[in-house]
């Protein structure tokens, strides 16, 4: 059970795709719409840093001299999107020597940002492009600023700036590194399968990237456990077809981190052959690959188990894959040699490498699904007319795909009959499909009439039309049809469409209504609701007599009081008990007035206007009283 529960596990989590060279291209063409560069340094610093990070790009220096020519000496963002273009450009696979001119007026500039009044991000942009331009350092400064900024805001893309700000300090960065695990307890996990941060895309790929960099700058691994790198993973693989500049360069720089970094590389299992296992395709493909698509180089993968998702089955066990010949990502198992039935799998894949490798993740509980076809043949088909009572009746032998050579004949008093199995050609034995139908198509028109055929305990279909019955269906209208049967399933090669026989059929005389094809779309009839009807009510002298019941203890009170003699000597006459009583007797009013003329909304509108200047008085008045008596 164990076990079993580690695979789910694995299975839920392990990343199923990978960044492909469709998507990589994809990106490319993103990145090179801002091209040619102009004055706008920051989707030219967006840009750059995307084709960087494919490797490649057209015309480096255009790029260079539009951030030479466009960087503002005395502006800190200017200063940042430039200086990371230089950056950028040197990563390419032919790297551009791009010199930004005389850049030590930028200095003044770039340490006056760094203050304990600025953000996480002014701060990163300062301390970035000091190092960029190669400026010294003040480390002592930038965490006293880092400090302070983190207290005024302490959301995650303030601490993911405050992680790559810190990346580029010296000294101990404990104390910035063991904010990384506050932060991605504050992840919202998703379906228990991805991880994000509030802010979206951008601000997990800027907090997971950062806590990266940081731990790199640390030597210190980061303070994620692996089910929460393969949830964040499979956020950002989730998000892979976005569209705009920034989030896709954040994305992948984010992804490129993933595929080359000291502590966690995951591993992409993904079926790279086609999903349909046949004689003429018996082989399963899989790619096993970091994110970016590249070889992880020689691995040893085995299907731990193939389990049909049907009768959940094990057709294999412990089975290996062999290296392909072509690419050194793919590995190949011949699926059919263990002779499994049609239908669908679920391939349990684990990966050794050759040489440890503790960074790796995912290296078991990977799964990918196939299914197993097959081709179907029909068989022992009859057809034929019988009359109402009778059972088969007279029925014609077909073989598929022939069609009968005489046109089949019944009335409103008989019925058609047909017959058939169908044969899984690779098991040799009945089977039963996931669509089989019939079809009758009036030749004069082409309209047609489609019915479900059935298999009985013995896997034989069978279909009967009695004609009578069905003349409605058919609008009573009789002549020649062409009758059809209609095979298919999601585990078969070769599903068919096969013409049995024509039919003349003959209806009793009846009115076919006229068929309006579009009269599903007319105005329907509106649906009034009907209220029920109210109940009869007493007569009057009924509910006068009510009311006198029910007034008759006030009475009594008063009369009682007019004998005992009432005390109202020692009755308050003050604001605050003239203004309670008033309150209490318009609300005794409001109540009456409410019994036979207001509704409920109305009368809660008054009561609130009424209700809490009687509170107040009351309250008053009871405090005096209370007063008195101490």
């Amino acid at each position: 059970m164990l076990l079993l529960a580690v695979a789910v596990v694995g299975q839920a989590l392990t990343p199923s795709t990978f960044f492909t060279n469709v998507d990589k291209e994809r990106l490319r063409t993103v990145f090179n719409t801002v091209a040619p560069y102009g004055s706008d340094l920051e989707s030219a610093h967006y840009s750059i840093l995307g084709l960087s990070l494919i490797g490649s790009m057209n015309e480096p220096y255009k790029a260079c001299n539009a951030a030479k020519d466009n960087m503002d000496a005395s502006n800190l963002d200017s200063i940042f999107y430039a200086s990371s273009i230089k950056v950028s450009l040197g990563k390419l696979r032919s790297p551009h020597t791009c010199n930004l001119g005389d850049v030590k007026k930028a200095e003044p500039t770039l340490n006056a940002a760094i203050t304990d009044d600025a953000t996480t991000l002014q701060i990163y942009y300062a301390v970035a492009s000091l190092s960029n331009l190669g400026f010294k350092i003040d480390t002592a400064k930038v965490t006293s600023a880092l400090n302070a900024a983190l207290k005024a805001d302490d959301s995650p893309l303030s601490h993911g700036y405050a992680f790559f700000a810190a990346s580029f300090l010296g000294g101990d960065l404990t104390k910035f590194h063991d904010l990384i695990e506050d932060i991605i307890a504050q992840a919202d996990e998703v379906d228990d399968k991805y991880l994000q941060f509030e802010g979206g895309l951008y601000t997990t790929s800027i907090v997971i990237d950062g806590a990266y960099r940081l731990a790199t700058a640390a030597k210190k691994a980061p303070t994620l456990t692996e089910d929460k790198v393969i949830k964040f993973v499979n956020y950002f693989l989730s998000r892979k077809h976005v569209q705009s500049l920034k989030n896709s360069a954040t994305i992948l720089s984010v992804i490129t981190t993933f595929t080359d970094n000291q502590f966690h590389i995951p591993i992409a299992v993904t079926l790279a052959s086609q999903v349909s296992v046949s004689d003429q395709y018996p082989i399963v493909q899989v790619r096993v690959s970091n994110l970016l698509g590249n070889s992880l180089g020689k691995v040893a993968v085995t299907a731990d188990t193939a389990r049909h998702l049907g009768d959940d089955a094990v057709v294999l066990s412990k089975k290996p894959f062999s290296a392909s010949a072509t690419d050194d990502a793919l590995y190949e198992l011949d699926f059919l040699k263990v002779k499994p039935a049609r239908g669908f799998y679920k391939i349990l894949v684990s990966i050794a490498p050759q040489q440890k490798d503790s960074r790796l993740l995912g290296t078991a509980g990977a799964e990918v699904e196939v299914k197993v076809t097959t081709k179907v043949a029909i068989e022992n088909v009859e057809v034929g007319v019988a009359d109402k009572d009778q059972g088969a009746g007279k029925t014609i032998k077909l073989q598929h795909p022939n069609k009968a050579a005489n046109v089949l004949e019944a009335d409103n008093h008989q019925k058609v009959v047909m017959r058939f199995s169908l044969r899984d050609q690779s098991a040799e034995q009945p089977m039963v499909a996931h669509q089989t139908f019939v079809r009758l198509t009036y030749t004069a028109t082409g309209d047609e009439i489609i019915y479900v055929a059935e298999a009985d305990a013995g896997s034989t279909y069978r279909f009967e039309l009695d004609v009578g019955a069905k003349a409605k269906e058919f609008a009573y209208r009789s002549g020649k049809y062409s009758m059809e049967v209609i095979v298919g399933d999601a585990v078969i090669q070769n599903p068919f469409s096969w013409v049995v026989a024509d039919v003349e059929l003959t209806f009793p005389e009846g009115k076919a209504a006229a068929e309006d094809k579009l009269a599903r779309y007319n105005k329907k009839v509106e649906i009034k609701h009907m209220f029920r009807e109210p109940e009869k009510r007493p007569p009057a002298v009924v509910s006068t007599v009510f009311t006198a019941l029910v007034l008759s203890p006030l009475a009594l009170l008063v009369l009682l009081w007019l004998k005992l003699g009432a005390n109202i000597g020692n009755f308050p006459f003050s604001l605050s008990s003239i203004g309670f009583h008033v309150g209490l007797c318009a609300i005794c009013g409001l109540y009456y007035l409410y019994f036979v003329t207001l509704d409920m909304f109305t009368t809660l509108r008054f009561l609130a206007f009424l209700g809490i200047p009687t509170f107040l008085f009351g309250h008053r008045l009871l405090s005096g009283i209370a007063a008195r008596r101490k």
